[in-house]
């Protein structure tokens, strides 16, 4: 019996032991600590009253069935959701409910900014804001609207107005800014569904619009209020990632250029990350790049753009987003019902880099929007999209729900929790209490020091048995 009892290997061991023990539990252990904060069989709005309501209901205006929530922005006290007009009957494609204001998990909304925003002035003139899909809140206090022009693309699709960007202040809620696509723009197949922005400074403020019909990445500047349009191999969709199965409903999908996420870099410029939606890998490329108008739009920046690795099975993603204070970015995963993470501090990206925040096939069907505020709250947006496409909504089920948690309570005890030291360097440094000693000086004549003791040699084979089982654990972390 390997008698290593009273030596610093002895204690080396028992650490290793203790630390085993601590650890195993906490990967093994799921989170989900995301709670239900609002949700809503059908969407319902404050209407100036209940006679325009029901006029609304008589007229078509509203049909309280075809509108879905698809995009979701919280600033300050307001929580805004976009109502794409995917079928006839949306009174209102963009609203916003006041958090504090709230007494009922299923409040009705107010549409943002205003009722007249949205409605026609004459058969010509198109609405202010006609079907925006994705939209975002910069700390500068603006609200950057991404609007398709777009109206009931599952029904007789009409094209009512460019593709367009429109900025609002949210301290008054003004229009500051109306900026319509160029022509270039706008391809064949063109849909631009999601939107990032880059507000490191206020008045040199980027936006970038991700198309996923024709792939392509817009850049707008907003000092020099032009915008140029970038392609690259890696916006297009993998085709053998367009299989989709949601709750017993098979489709297939052929989307490019959609996930994109922000994280602020120290050189004044941002790392930009993104994805195809139908595609498992995720890529990267410096704003540096993507804001120069001249090398961003010719075909010597190829390798400019890096792929980082693959989400694995299933890991089709739709948004994405990074918490500036963490370096966490968020996943949602429609195929899984989930929302995922990963530490963009970690040099790997794979399956086993990845946490699982949230997954449930109830509350997470087919999570739309994910988003973290200002006070480091993580808000998430789920809708049955799928469903409500390919078949229909059950008028009397929970259908939308928005999910909520501090972006700490969300990354507890996940492969992203930044208050765990990183499993790799425990396992190094166990490993370098006792490794042989590589001292290149001679050892004294009869020593026998140049050589592990059989001691020495059973306790790094026991010491070996323990790092394969904590490698086990931390491949248990998701």
């Amino acid at each position: 019996m390997m008698e290593v009892r009273g030596t610093p290997v002895a204690l080396a061991f028992t650490v290793s032991c203790c630390m085993l023990l601590a650890l195993l539990p906490v990967h093994i252990v799921a989170n989900d600590n995301l709670r239900v904060a609002y949700q809503w069989k059908e969407i319902d709005f404050e209407f100036p009253s209940e006679t325009e309501r029901q006029e609304a209901i008589a007229s078509k205006s509203y049909i309280a069935e075809n509108v879905i929530p698809v995009g979701l922005e919280v600033y300050k006290k307001r929580l805004f959701l976009t109502l794409p007009r995917w079928k006839e009957g949306i009174p209102a494609s963009l609203a916003y409910i006041n958090i504090n204001e709230t007494t009922t998990q299923s409040p009705r909304l107010h549409p943002y900014p205003s009722w007249s925003a949205h409605r026609r002035t004459s058969e010509t003139e198109a609405p202010e804001i006609v079907s925006p899909f994705r939209i975002r809140a910069d700390r500068c206090g603006r609200l950057w609207v991404l609007d398709t022009g777009v109206e009931e693309l599952l029904g007789n699709t009409t094209v009512t107005s460019p593709t367009s960007l429109l900025v609002y202040d949210l301290h008054n809620d003004n229009l500051l800014r109306r900026y319509k696509f160029p022509a270039d723009h706008l391809k064949e197949n063109s849909f631009y569904a999601n939107i990032a922005v880059e507000d490191n400074d206020c008045d040199d403020t980027y936006a970038y619009a991700a198309d996923l019909g024709s792939p392509g990445l817009v850049v707008y500047s907003w000092k020099q209020q032009e915008s140029w349009r970038v392609k690259h191999h890696y916006f297009h969709p993998d085709p053998l990632a367009g299989n989709y199965n949601i709750t017993g409903i098979n489709f297939q999908w052929d989307d490019g250029l959609f996930g994109i996420a922000l994280k602020p870099q120290s050189d004044g410029y941002s790392t930009l990350y993104f994805h195809p939606l139908s595609s498992l890998n995720e890529f990267s490329v410096s704003t540096k790049v993507l804001r120069n108008q001249t090398y961003a739009t010719e075909s010597g920046n190829y390798h400019e753009f890096k792929i980082l690795g693959s989400r694995g099975p299933n890991g089709q993603a739709g948004v994405a987003f990074v918490d500036q204070k963490t370096g966490v970015i968020f996943y949602a995963l429609p195929n899984l019902n989930a929302i995922t993470c990963w530490k963009t501090s970690n040099r790997a990206y794979t399956i086993k880099s990845l946490g699982r925040v949230y997954m449930s096939t109830v509350d997470m069907v087919f999570p739309n929007d994910v988003k973290v505020d200002d006070e480091s709250n993580l808000w998430v947006l789920s809708d049955r999209l799928h469903q409500y496409m390919y078949e229909s909504l059950n008028r009397n089920d929970v259908n939308f729900r928005v999910l909520t948690a501090t972006v700490k309570d969300a990354i507890q005890n996940t492969a992203c929790d930044t208050n765990i030291k990183p499993l790799p360097d425990i396992i190094t440094n166990l490993g370098d209490i006792l490794r042989p000693s590589t001292s290149t000086i001679a050892p004294k004549a009869g020593s026998s020091s140049a050589w592990p003791s059989p001691s020495h040699t059973n306790a790094i084979v026991v010491l070996s048995m323990l790092i394969t089982m904590l490698r086990v654990s931390y491949c248990i972390r998701i």
